[in-house]
């Protein structure tokens, strides 16, 4: 597999990792209501996406960090789905549906580093 598709996902999970920091208001506004301690869990979910991320550059940890990200897409999964019943932000709403399926495809992605 190409090492540049690999370093371009460890690259944007920590990316976005860190926007959980940096934007906190955005990502706590997408969790949905029936999760608690949404701010907590805001800064969990961007902890473990930049560790998850962090750990894909490294060849002994990078399965575990795949399967990690396999399981938080899916995880996270009731946030996209919450974001485009209740909170487009400004976003059309077409491109939240197309957001969906979406996770299939970084699934995907991830399982290639199985």
């Amino acid at each position: 597999m190409d090492e540049a598709f690999l370093y371009a996902m460890a690259i944007f999970y920590m990316t976005v990792g860190v926007m959980h920091f940096v934007k906190p208001a955005l990502f706590t506004s997408i969790i949905p209501p029936f999760i608690p301690k949404r701010k907590l869990v805001n800064k969990l979910v961007g902890s473990i996406e930049v560790g998850l991320g962090f750990g894909l550059i490294f060849e002994p940890v990078r399965i575990v960090a795949a399967y990690g990200i396999i399981l938080l897409l899916i995880a996270v999964f009731p946030a996209n789905l919450y974001m485009y019943q209740r909170k487009h932000l400004g976003i059309p709403k077409w491109l939240l549906l197309i957001r969906l399926p979406m996770q299939l495809a970084l699934i995907g992605w991830a399982y290639l580093y199985t």
